[in-house]
């Protein structure tokens, strides 16, 4: 892709000897297959990326398996939280888990852009698989300790620094740059789809049988994302030149973001929002606990509430085909200002309804900050500047896990969210403030 967002790409061909897993003796594209948009705007609609047969299969695997994953972080925390009665130790849990990205971030964006995508994913889905398999056999028989899921959750958030940059890149090969913006916000709404119903199922579940038995159910939902994987038509794709093994990468990539205000603006506002006014299972334990005396089913209900929320947020942005540097302003400003006034909430159902609003406003944000992103990326530079991010968008919640999850302990869940919701205000009306000085500069080749 050129410099500009408003221009589409041009990854290598299918087929050609630099593109990877492409089998030869393809035919001509088919209506289900990225190339069929080639020369004409792709199929509009809600759910214009559906049509495109790669992509619908890895849509209902990745649903089964985000379902399962959500499933185990609502187990795992509550977990913590049963085995400590500490929040601090649940924003810890939390901080461990994306830890890696942190760390590690800007190098797995280098690998998104020198290896395949596809084998990528089936290296670390197959990992995190064993993992949950692991953790539900400690607890299922009473091994379990709070080091291991820290343990766990540190391993998870490993996998994830490779998967997060992986899949972004690997949206746009099985759809083609016609279709990213719809494919974005679809992946949302799988994603809240399966926050939706992970929560809602292993609420009961937790209170009836245990934590172990959410951690088993997600072992088997990776199964799903393995198959679909395996049956990707390679031939389909249209996969980037892989990049040589060269110093300086990450280096260049930053730089590359330096120089194009169109990915500089986004990122930066991303990290700050995300970092704080994303704590969501810190923020809630301490609601469901400590100001509404409830437990483990009452704390699945929220983070349906957030789900339920979230999911209209996705489906909403699925029918935008692009937003606008003040439009993502003035939805982080929404969000920030919501949080605020969940902190008043007398009363646990109020509290839902509000994080019904929040929910749906995080997703508009990080949906139209992502598909900006990669609008306005080079498609040699894609791996990395998804990697950068998806270190801000997650990466800054070791930070922010263990500040919030200490402010709720000793000033009050309410409080706690509070600060979130001014952190995130906040942050929107100094990068509003920037724009009316300067602006977005026109992106430079």
């Amino acid at each position: 892709m050129n410099a500009s967002p408003d221009s589409p790409d041009s990854p290598d061909s299918p087929g050609s000897p630099d593109a990877p897993d492409a089998p030869k003796g393809r035919g001509t594209a088919t209506s289900d297959t990225p190339a069929a948009a080639s020369g004409k705007a792709a199929g509009g609609g809600m759910f214009a990326s559906l049509r495109v047969r790669n992509y619908r299969l890895f849509f209902i695997g990745q649903f089964l398996s985000n379902s399962g994953t959500w499933m185990q972080f609502v187990a795992q925390d509550w977990l913590v939280f049963d085995l400590t009665g500490s929040t601090f130790a649940v924003g810890v849990t939390t901080a461990l888990q994306f830890l890696p990205v942190l760390l590690f971030g800007l190098f797995g964006g280098v690998v998104a852009d020198r290896y395949p995508k596809r084998r990528i994913l089936l290296t670390t889905q197959s990992a995190m698989g064993v993992f949950a398999a692991l953790l539900a056999v400690l607890t299922l028989t009473d091994a379990v300790t709070v080091a291991h899921v820290y343990g766990f959750a540190f391993l998870l958030g490993l996998m994830n620094t490779f998967t997060n940059p992986a899949i972004q890149t690997f949206v746009v090969e099985m759809v083609g740059p016609e279709r990213v913006g719809n494919a974005v916000s679809l992946g949302a709404v799988n994603f809240q789809s399966a926050r939706l119903l992970g929560p809602a199922a292993a609420g009961p579940l937790i209170a009836v049988i245990g934590s172990g038995w959410a951690f088993a159910v997600n072992a088997l939902s990776y199964v799903a994302v393995i198959v679909s994987l395996l049956a990707v038509r390679t031939a389909d794709l249209l996969p980037s030149r892989p990049q040589p093994r060269e110093k300086g990468q990450i280096r260049a990539g930053l730089r590359h973001v330096r120089e194009h205000p169109k990915l500089l603006w986004p990122i930066l506002l991303v990290g700050f929002v995300c970092t704080f006014g994303f704590n969501f299972p810190t923020l809630l334990s301490g609601f469901t606990y400590n100001v509404f005396h409830g437990g483990a089913k009452e704390y699945g209900w929220l983070t349906t509430a957030v789900g339920v929320g979230a999911l209209g947020g996705a489906l909403l942005s699925a029918r935008r085909r692009s937003g606008r540097p003040w439009l993502l302003v003035a939805t982080a400003a929404g969000f920030g200002a919501l949080e605020m006034a969940s902190s008043l909430a007398p009363r646990l159902w109020v509290f839902g309804l509000v994080l019904v609003l929040v929910g749906l406003l995080s997703v508009v944000f990080s949906t139209m900050a992502n598909s900006l992103v990669q609008l306005a990326t080079d498609p040699a530079m894609r791996g990395r500047v998804m990697g950068l991010y998806m270190l801000v968008y997650t990466g800054g919640t070791p930070i922010g896990g263990p500040v919030v999850g200490w402010v709720v302990e000793h000033y009050g869940a309410r409080s706690g969210i509070l600060a979130c919701g001014a952190v995130a205000t906040l942050a929107a009306a100094v990068f509003a403030l920037a724009l009316t000085r300067r602006g977005p500069r026109p992106a430079t080749p």
